[in-house]
């Protein structure tokens, strides 16, 4: 089994393919670019939930397919609702090109960090003169940042591997394929093909640095570049799923960050008070709605999804800017090029239209990935559901003894934070359990009672049962149906 890179869909169903005790026995191995385990597990725990949302609308899970409806996500037809596992690599690579030999084929395995995933490998089969470019090369101009939501990625690096893979293996390939997409077959295509998707990602690194020291925005500077003929021409250039739009606007907020320093933009009203304000300066509702109806009969979508969202905002109750609204939507997915830009938009018209409708949403905590994470991972996790203002004033000291790990802790919640130290056991805990790592990280996310836990005898305790209770007490849970077209 070879993991790629970090993201969800080249490892989430890796139980469906090898088993736990064939690779605990040795008989499979898993070989993952180094940092893998942490980027996987970090970015669907940390911000599971709303990555999980955002996704709904970003790979169109609930629009029903059809010519008015989801075509597809851009980078494959949809996105997967299996249940998400892992299996931690056996062998991670380290060195920057690696050979390794499974069943008598060699491979060369070359790391790429930083790249179209923070963790990620490309590898190369000498014998049968075949490549694999990973998330890397593929036949779409891919996102340098995903709508969905994950750390920006770097073009700057995405282009020095691709052309470090075409200085080691370009002139030794007769064939590369990626997971998303078909094959290029022919050393002069797969060398070309390669050259091109490398000059695009640079192209997008060096125009945008261009004209940021030339004063631009972000915005400004989408609105100024376009790939060159002879990159946009390319059909595995074109926008199914990045955007030279969205990808040059990533390119900027990797470098300057968030503010383009107008001071106007320092400190803004949020959304649904300035859209409040907006609107009476326009005249009211009325007065908005009745201009943006004649710019929507004229075309101009942009502009009347700006104006009429703030309609929407000032009063989510207001039917008729809801409605102008999603006719508004809906008219940019349809002249959107990019799978993910029409689905975002058709999903906005529906939520618009009909409301949120609560089908089942998919777990971003799976028992089977709760299984895989570390210990720490955990406890960062449980960090990031404390309920800081709500714990003001509390201290809970609480000491773990793992009795699979043989690793002591202390977990102390101070100061609004929850912050754990290892090798320690506190002589004034509230409370001292010993139990195993995953049995404490299925106590914490209320996936089994702490009273059933001990009286099956999983879980031994010293002092205070009830300081683990209002630990639990401060956390959070996540409701993956938060709004995103409405406040």
């Amino acid at each position: 089994m070879i993991y790629t890179h970090s993201h969800v869909d080249h490892w989430g169903g890796v139980l469906g393919v090898i088993s736990a005790a064939d690779v605990q026995a040795g008989r499979v191995k898993v070989y993952a670019p180094a940092g893998c385990t942490q980027e996987a597990l970090s970015e669907n725990l940390f911000a599971g939930t709303a990555m999980a949302r955002r996704t709904s609308y970003f790979a169109g899970n609930l629009i029903p397919p059809g010519p008015k409806g989801m075509v597809s996500s851009g980078l494959g037809i949809s996105t997967s609702s299996g249940t998400i596992m892992y299996v931690p690599p056996t062998d991670e690579i380290t060195k920057p090109v690696q050979h390794v030999t499974i069943d008598g084929l060699e491979f060369v395995l070359m790391l790429a960090p930083d790249t179209e995933a923070p963790a990620e490998m490309l590898f190369h089969n000498p014998s049968l003169r075949a490549l694999c470019s990973a998330e890397d090369a593929t036949h779409t101009l891919h996102q340098t940042y995903t709508l969905r939501g994950a750390k920006t990625r770097d073009p700057k690096a995405w282009a020095h591997y691709l052309n470090r893979v075409i200085e080691l293996f370009g002139e030794h390939s007769d064939v590369v394929f990626a997971q998303h997409h078909w094959p290029k077959w022919g050393n002069g295509e797969v060398t070309a093909f390669l050259e091109a998707q490398r000059d695009a990602y640079k192209f997008l690194n060096d125009q945008t640095l261009r004209l940021i020291n030339k004063g631009h925005t972000a915005a400004e500077i989408a609105e100024m570049l376009q790939f060159p003929p002879e990159l946009d021409q390319l059909w595995h250039l074109r926008g199914y799923y990045g955007t030279v739009s969205h990808d040059l606007k990533s390119v900027y907020n990797l470098y300057m960050g968030w503010f383009d320093m107008n001071p106007a933009h320092l400190h803004p009203l949020p959304p649904a008070e300035a859209s409040t304000r907006y609107v009476e300066y326009m005249g009211g509702p009325a007065a908005v709605l009745a201009r943006a109806r004649k710019d929507m009969d004229n075309g101009q979508y942009r502009w009347v999804a700006e104006a009429v969202n703030h309609v929407v905002f000032a009063d989510p109750a207001n039917q008729e800017a809801r409605g102008l609204l999603a006719d508004c939507f809906e008219q940019l997915g349809y002249q959107a090029e990019a799978g993910t830009w029409r689905n975002i938009y058709l999903s906005g018209a529906q939520e618009l239209r009909d409301g949120i409708k609560k089908v089942a949403a998919p777990t971003a905590v799976s028992p089977e990935l709760l299984a895989a994470l570390p210990i720490e991972m955990i406890f960062d996790y449980l960090g990031v559901m404390l309920n800081g203002p709500k714990a003001a004033g509390k201290t809970i000291t609480i000491n773990l003894d793992l009795t699979d790990t043989h690793q002591q802790y202390v977990l102390q919640v101070k100061n609004c934070v929850l912050n754990y130290f290892e090798g320690q056991q506190a002589k004034d805990a509230d409370l001292t359990l010993r139990l195993t790592g995953p049995e404490f990280g299925t106590l914490l996310t209320r996936q089994e009672s702490f009273a059933d836990a001990v009286q099956a005898g999983q879980v031994k305790t010293e002092g205070d049962p009830q300081a683990l209770a209002d630990l639990a007490g401060l956390l959070d849970s996540f409701d993956f149906w938060f709004n995103i077209v409405e406040p």
